[in-house]
């Protein structure tokens, strides 16, 4: 076997991550766009001593379970590679995953991990999308037939594995139709009005992301342009023109990255229009979201999982200890299950918008505080916490960390991922104090390999 080899092969399982898996002679091959199932023919991409990876050239015969994916997006954006699995199966393979890596990483074998608790609506949930612009999109082959369309102007996603190649995104079915519509205005007016995307190359240009952030609750659409350079004068136009046409279009900023880094934060930003902030219930709580503030990107579902969360911390409780907490939502939402809150967050202002969030909801038993989680912790160990729930990012939790919450010791850890491969390094490094009683998977992200995990770990005798 070698690069380039032309080779037909049956799928047979389904990878974390999202590839389909066959083998030739007990030889494993990754192929992305495949399901189990599958008779394929493919092109041999790269060999490693193990495994191989490569492309799908041709479905010889479908597997009985695919479907007609509704996006007609699907294949190319790369954000929903499971549109072509009824959901049912999406959740099955969801569970399989989260307990392969918990029993192989983590070595946790006498845990139940659940079924994954359904999302109530797999389309349209998502409340933010970040798109990047370019100065030239990558085209269909139906487009590159159409004079009409051009290729000097894209905003949308980089096709997988190519930064230097941008989708133009028409319509994406995670989010709303009000999203998709202030997408395309901005699209239009930008090209129009000669503002040329930013080049990585030769630095030039200035458009580099539109991000949009909607509230659920409120029915409000926030939107945030990063340029190279301040545009607000440039934008007075397309300020007035958006929001005539669309005044659920509550809140506009420009926001300037004059770094290289390709990142769609910056130095300082400009409220060109509206309220600085939009509101999302989860609850009875109303949440403050600004722009760079961290929420979770399913409004809907947050609910569930928090409610998950809240049932895995059990009942009334002394001292909750709430871990990478960014704007309090975990916090707040159990500060009727405690006497006493203490969240911890690195990001300043992600303290001061949980601070801001604890007092417009009437909560006074919560503190926020700031700093490095490696050494906060230890200057409140005295105070000993009889819950603590991390939400630590996709990386997981830091081994100082997990090193801190042992000698914190806590009776129980409620331990809430996005990523079930970090997950089960960290609840395999917990395993010596803690013994894992469940896994509760709740699926946030429909049409993704992407699955929240809620652990409950208890301290053993």
């Amino acid at each position: 076997m070698k690069r380039g080899e032309i080779l037909e092969l049956d799928i047979d399982a389904m990878a974390f991550g999202g590839r389909g898996i066959g083998r030739v002679d007990g030889f494993v091959i990754f192929v992305p766009g495949a399901v189990p199932g599958d008779r394929v023919r493919i092109r041999i991409k790269k060999k490693k001593k193990s495994f191989a990876e490569a492309h799908l050239v041709e479905i010889l015969a479908a597997a009985p379970e695919r479907i007609e994916p509704p996006c007609g997006h699907f294949g190319l954006c790369g954000g929903c590679k499971w549109q072509n699995l009824p959901y049912e199966r999406q959740l099955a393979y969801k569970k399989d995953h989260v307990a392969e890596l918990v029993g192989r990483v983590g070595g946790v074998t006498e845990a139940v991990v659940h079924d994954p608790i359904p999302c109530g609506e797999p389309f349209r949930y998502r409340n933010k999308m970040e798109f990047s612009f370019s100065e030239k999109g990558w085209l269909t082959k139906d487009e590159l037939d159409d004079p009409t369309i051009s290729k000097e102007f894209a905003l949308g996603f980089h096709l997988p594995g190519r930064h230097d190649r941008i989708l133009n995104i028409r319509e994406c079915l995670l989010m709303s139709e009000r999203m998709n519509d202030v997408l395309n205005f901005s699209r239009e007016w930008l090209k129009n009005a000669g503002i040329a995307p930013y080049q990585d190359r030769s630095r030039s240009g200035e458009l580099r992301f539109l991000v949009l952030r909607e509230s659920h609750a409120e029915q409000r659409i926030m939107l945030n342009l990063v340029t190279r350079s301040d545009q607000a004068e440039e934008l007075s136009g397309f300020v007035t023109e958006l929001t005539e046409q669309f005044p659920f279009v509550s809140s506009i900023y420009n926001t300037v990255n004059e770094r290289i880094a390709q990142v769609a934060t910056g130095d300082h930003r400009t409220l060109l229009h509206g309220e600085p902030v939009i509101r999302e219930t989860i609850g009875k709580f109303v949440f403050e979201i600004s722009p760079d503030a961290f929420f979770q990107t399913n409004s809907r579902q947050a609910e569930v999982l928090y409610d998950t969360v809240k049932e895995k911390v059990g009942g009334k409780t002394g001292t909750i200890w709430d871990l990478y907490c960014g704007t309090g939502t975990i916090g707040i939402y159990l500060s009727e299950q405690a006497d006493f809150v203490r969240g911890f967050e690195i990001v300043e202002n992600a303290v001061l918008d949980a601070g801001r969030n604890a007092e417009h909801n009437g909560v006074t038993n919560c503190q926020f505080v700031a700093g490095d989680l490696r050494d906060r912790i230890r200057d409140f160990l005295d105070d000993q916490p009889d819950v603590i729930v991390c939400d630590p990012p996709r990386a997981g939790m830091h081994p100082s960390v997990v090193q801190a919450i042992r000698e914190a010791a806590p009776e129980r850890i409620v331990y809430v991922s996005c990523d079930p491969a970090t997950m089960s390094r960290d609840l395999s490094a917990l395993s010596a104090d803690y013994r894992v009683a469940e896994i509760q998977p709740v699926d946030m992200f429909p049409h993704t390999f992407h699955i929240e995990s809620v652990a409950r770990l208890e301290r053993m005798s």
